[in-house]
């Protein structure tokens, strides 16, 4: 009887645990299953998404000079706000009668906190502002968010502007619905012109009639509100409070709207202005869109684009899915007012395709390092290499998921990075395991201890290599700025995926050879 070979490193007594362990196969099905579900509930983009932190401080002092808001209070919040950690670049901005300071973090400080500390820190020094100063506007910077995933381009036959005014109120109905879609985070419009007034005042006829501009606003701002009244208390001991309805329903009540008097007669609004109800005039912006109709291009119109962004870590094609979904739901609608769109941008669509691709690329080159395998190592040999690698990624992408990744072309170019690193180990314990079975002394050993001692020989210097080729990977993960957030997936999975390919090659590789390969006969020496 063979004497039982002693293992010595963590590689021998993997192979003797899982070699004959039922639930050695049973762990194999399962991590592939874990790593293709991971694939595709994993959040898709096209980039991963980095997070810029800032702010925007706007305080107003009203009669002050440039000179004198930016000596007051634009310097005092420039100084205080040094005091804050992570802080790299401040702007400051003044003009008459309004300061603004402009604050921007280190790339990947934590948003949320980076503006709690902003706010904190100017609600602190409130003390300092001078006196009439009006309350400070702490706006955070919202860059994470402001990119749109999917850009909806919406336009009227009709290219009066009355009629789009009726195009902002159909896309603003829109707007609404899409806001409802989860992980929907921001919606925007732009190129809309909003309903309202617009009093054209005839400055002649003001002169003529002895009249001011600000008896006018006065005017219209008493006509605009609404006053609530209370009555008496009833015999209930109740209070009956109503309000008068709003008096601006048509231009009929602005027109007659009475300015003043003069030798007893009454100077209604209509004598001194014309009055009208179309879209907001003071509004110079506007979005333009001709499109293809066949051979030619169709006239230039004038359009509303709806923009919608995404929250962070969330899957940019199932969201935009969605979004086209409600839309479609919407089109039939959308042909009864006469409304046509066009969708300028589907970032999901592209994010899909691009990861689709890589994922294409990947398999590819399974494919190649299955085909390069048999050649020269023998099919079976290549066959147990070819079938440990969907194992390795399969773990790292589990791990990616959990962690709280989002699967892009960095995150996916480190597993294409990684792919040739990934069967070193697996290629060094098959090939071993290869040279112990041609091996003559072992001829007399039963299959087992060869498959267990082949793979806890290299042990130590397959683990040595591997943490070696894994520390050139770390110092990646201490670069900053921008280029450090947007290369963080290849420090984070290729390390993991060098890590799985050990394991892999210490429990699968002898399980998979015990079960294909097959021990030579030797031929006696006469």
């Amino acid at each position: 009887m063979a004497k039982q070979y002693k293992q010595k490193y963590v590689a021998g007594y993997l192979a003797r645990a899982f070699l004959h362990n039922p639930l050695t196969s049973i762990l194999g099905v399962t991590l592939i299953l874990l790593g293709f579900v991971a694939l595709l509930m994993m959040p898709r983009e096209e980039d991963p998404q980095i997070s810029i932190s800032g702010g925007a401080i706007i305080v107003g002092l009203p009669g002050a000079s440039a000179d004198e808001v930016e000596r007051v209070i634009v310097k005092p919040l420039e100084r205080r706000i040094k005091e804050i950690k992570g802080v790299e670049h401040i702007y400051g901005i003044s003009s008459d009668g309004v300061g603004v300071v402009n604050v921007m973090y280190y790339i990947g400080e934590n948003r949320e906190a980076s503006n709690l500390k902003l706010y904190d820190k100017v609600m602190q020094n409130m003390d300092q502002l001078p006196q009439g100063t009006l309350q400070p506007l702490v706006r955070p910077f919202d860059i994470d968010i402001d990119i749109p995933i999917v850009s909806i381009a919406f336009y009227s036959k009709n290219s009066l502007h009355v009629k789009n005014v009726e195009l902002y109120q159909k896309v603003e109905e829109l707007r609404n619905e899409f806001g409802n879609i989860p992980n929907i985070a921001k919606t925007e419009l732009k190129g809309e012109f909003k309903e309202q007034f617009n009093i054209e005042v005839d400055l002649d006829k003001l002169s003529g009639f002895q009249l001011s501009m600000g008896q006018i606003v006065m005017s219209l701002k008493s006509l605009s509100s609404s006053a609530p009244n209370v009555t008496n208390r009833t015999n209930e001991g109740k209070l009956v409070v109503f309000g008068i309805k709003n008096a601006i329903e048509k231009v009929e009540d602005i027109q007659n709207l009475i300015i003043t008097s003069s030798l007893g007669s009454p100077i209604y609004l209509k004598d001194v202005a014309k009055v009208s109800k179309s879209y907001d005039i003071q509004n110079l912006k506007s979005a333009q869109i001709t499109y293809r109709e066949g051979e030619k291009f169709s006239d230039v119109r004038e359009q509303v684009t709806l923009s919608i962004s995404k929250l962070k870590g969330s899957n940019a094609v199932v969201i935009s899915e969605d979004i086209l979904k409600k839309l479609e739901s919407n089109k039939s609608s959308l042909d009864k007012a006469g409304i046509g769109y066009i969708v300028t941008r589907n970032y999901g669509e592209r994010a899909n395709g691009a990861v689709n691709e890589l994922v294409f690329h990947l398999l590819i080159s399974i494919v190649i390092i299955a085909l390069l395998l048999i050649v020269v190592l023998g099919w079976r040999e290549g066959m147990i290499v070819t079938l440990t690698v969907p194992a390795i990624l399969a773990i790292t992408i589990f791990i990616a998921y959990s962690s709280g990744q989002t699967i892009n072309r960095i995150t996916l170019f480190a597993f294409l990075l990684s792919l040739g690193l990934l069967v070193d180990d697996v290629i060094v314990v098959i090939e071993n395991i290869h040279r112990h079975l041609h091996d003559k002394s072992s001829q007399d050993k039963p299959m087992d201890e060869i498959l267990i001692e082949a793979t806890d020989e290299i042990g130590a210097p397959t683990n040595l290599a591997t943490i070696a080729i894994i520390l050139t990977m770390v110092p990646m993960a201490f670069v900053g700025q921008m280029m450090g957030e947007f290369m963080k997936p290849i420090p984070l999975n290729v390390p993991v995926a060098l890590l799985a390919s050990l394991l892999i090659a210490y429990i699968f590789t002898p399980y998979l050879a015990q079960k294909f390969l097959k021990k030579p006969r030797h031929k006696e020496e006469l």
